[in-house]
């Protein structure tokens, strides 16, 4: 069973699948940082100054008075819409990113798909077929 575990494992698509999500990961945090850092306090600043982070609605009384959406979660329900707000830039980000890259990668298919294939060499058959026909073209 541990060998089968192993073969499992180090088959191709496995770890191109660990190396991919790995990845995910990474540019998951590339692109959190250059929402919550870069582009929200943009926006923020564009409306006025607004911290999207602190966009809340509580849903108990003393959630509602809470002055941060950390507090307002400490005291009690609360709807994080600034929170749903940054996510979903992300999304979109990612979702954009992902489409130029799938673009591309269908762009360099198609080309290779459009190149002519190479022709293949002949078989031994082909070959022995076309040194019988010189032979006999040389008799005539």
């Amino acid at each position: 069973m541990l060998q089968e575990f192993k073969k499992f494992a180090m088959r191709g698509n496995v770890v191109d699948l660990a190396v991919g999500v790995i990845i995910g990961v990474a540019f998951g945090k590339i692109v959190d940082s250059l929402v919550n850092d870069i582009i929200m306090p943009i926006i923020g600043r564009v409306a006025g100054g607004l911290d999207f982070t602190n966009y809340f609605i509580g849903l108990t009384p003393a959630a509602s008075e809470a002055s941060t959406y950390d507090a307002a979660k400490k005291a009690g329900a609360t709807l994080g819409y600034g929170t749903f707000i940054t996510v979903t830039v992300n999304f979109i980000i990612i979702a954009f990113v992902l489409f130029l890259v799938i673009r591309g990668i269908n762009r360099m298919m198609r080309k290779e798909q459009d190149a002519p294939p190479a022709p293949a060499p002949p078989t031994k058959e082909q070959v022995l077929l076309t040194e019988i026909r010189d032979l006999l073209r040389g008799r005539a």
